[in-house]
């Protein structure tokens, strides 16, 4: 399995002003048809590494066989983290690629852009898993492809669970297994935790606590989106945190990004860690024998959480916009799909791809691999609305204070409720 593009997690979306020029984008006639009739399409894909090369081949591949439609993949000379600030500072100058890979996470606020094309008439999104479906659409509307697709489960270290004596994690746990088993690998002397968690309050630390609330019955936002829809149940959330900060047996990376968390699980001191598909390359590299096992939940039933990313289209001209989608239908079809997954470390991002003999290969000699793809069946996604930043900017500053003993789960819940309802209260 190759290393992915993206080693941190699902950035919480901040429109946010960036210095510097952009490359010429735009239109190159009235609807960005040439002269000659082949439409350019500019690709900022924002890929490094192995992902860079696999995307690389099929937009090769892709202008061999389209002779009409040339794609320019020069990726604006940015990387998928720096993507959306780039492609702000695009748009306020009206010069911007007519593709753009971007983090599910910051597709809302980016479609408050009129320059953001609606792509509901133009593609069949059926066989995509729910997740991926879902985070492309915005208020009813298909906005964006899907372009990446993950899932959260947990990995762990089976030396550390064969030393403690304790027997491997299996499908329909509980958080008090979970913790149980944590407290279980924890050995001081040896400088061992059971588990971590990201303590710096990012979208990294946030993301981890949702299938725990959804599992509970809460949500992200109320029905009606007037209120937070976890003010019954996060304190339970919030309390499990607290019984593993209370044994003791859970390491708080302090630093973004989780690098340290996992430098600790890589390094052979840390039994389990919450983690997704691409973090297996690091841990195959290391030599660990692992595992994998589904995310625990409260109820028994299987849940998790997936941050797809996202191909956006952007309406540089009609010739342009028709000439994009018709690469991105391209690119996502099973049999390029699964070249993009295999090669570049992402999931299928369809059901068609994840029966392909190619993919089952793959899967097969990747041990744990199949596991996020089954976990794909109940993933949901955060909700695709601009106030999502700044309510998860509040649940963060809570899980931080829970994690470092500061506050207690209800009243660290008590104020991030009253300070992300203030929030929800203004119109957006």
């Amino acid at each position: 399995m190759s290393s992915p593009s993206r080693r941190d997690v699902l950035r919480a979306a901040a429109v946010l002003a960036a210095a510097g020029t952009l490359g010429a984008c735009g239109k190159s006639g009235d609807d960005g048809a040439g002269a000659d009739g082949v439409v350019t399409v500019d690709l900022w894909h924002g890929q490094v590494d192995s992902g860079k090369k696999a995307i690389d081949a099929l937009v090769n591949e892709f202008n061999r066989t389209h002779p009409k439609i040339k794609v320019v993949g020069g990726g604006g000379g940015v990387t998928a983290d720096s993507m959306l600030q780039k492609v702000t500072a695009g748009l306020a100058a009206g010069s911007f690629p007519d593709i753009a890979y971007i983090f599910g996470s910051d597709l809302a606020s980016m479609t408050r852009s009129p320059q953001v094309a609606d792509l509901t008439s133009a593609v069949d999104l059926k066989d995509y898993w729910p997740a991926a479906r879902d985070a492309v659409t915005v208020q009813g509307k298909v906005r964006a492809m899907p372009a990446l697709v993950d899932s959260l489960c947990v990995v762990y270290n089976k030396k550390l669970f064969a030393a403690a004596g304790v027997p491997a994690p299996k499908a329909g746990w509980t958080w008090d297994d979970f913790i149980a088993t944590a407290q279980k690998l924890t050995n001081p002397g040896k400088g061992v935790f059971g588990t971590g968690w990201p303590g710096v309050g990012d979208e990294d630390t946030v993301w981890r606590l949702w299938p725990m609330i959804w599992d509970l019955g809460g949500d992200v936002v109320s029905a009606d989106g007037k209120t937070v829809g976890f003010d019954k149940v996060g304190e339970q959330a919030l309390g499990t945190l607290d019984r593993l900060r209370t044994d003791k047996s859970l390491y708080v990376d302090p630093k973004p990004g989780g690098e340290q968390l996992y430098q600790v699980f890589l390094g052979g001191r840390m039994g389990m860690v919450a983690t997704g598909p691409w973090q297996l390359p690091d841990v195959i590299d290391k030599g660990l024998d692992y595992g994998v096992a589904p995310l625990p939940s409260y109820s028994g039933k299987p849940l998790t959480i997936s941050g797809p990313d996202t191909w956006t289209v952007f309406d540089n001209g009609s010739a342009k916009v028709k000439a994009a989608t018709e690469f991105l239908t391209w690119l996502t079809n099973p049999q390029q799909d699964v070249r993009w997954d295999i090669q570049g470390g992402s999931l299928p991002l369809t059901t068609a791809s994840a029966a392909l003999p190619e993919w089952k290969k793959h899967a097969t000699s990747t041990t744990g691999l199949q596991v996020f793809v089954d976990s794909l069946e109940t993933a949901r996604v955060r909700p695709t609305i601009t106030a999502y930043p700044k309510i998860s900017q509040q649940l963060g500053q809570a899980i931080v204070a829970v994690l470092l003993g500061k506050k207690s789960p209800a009243d660290a819940l008590k104020e991030c409720v009253e300070q992300s309802n203030s929030i929800l209260a203004v119109p957006n």
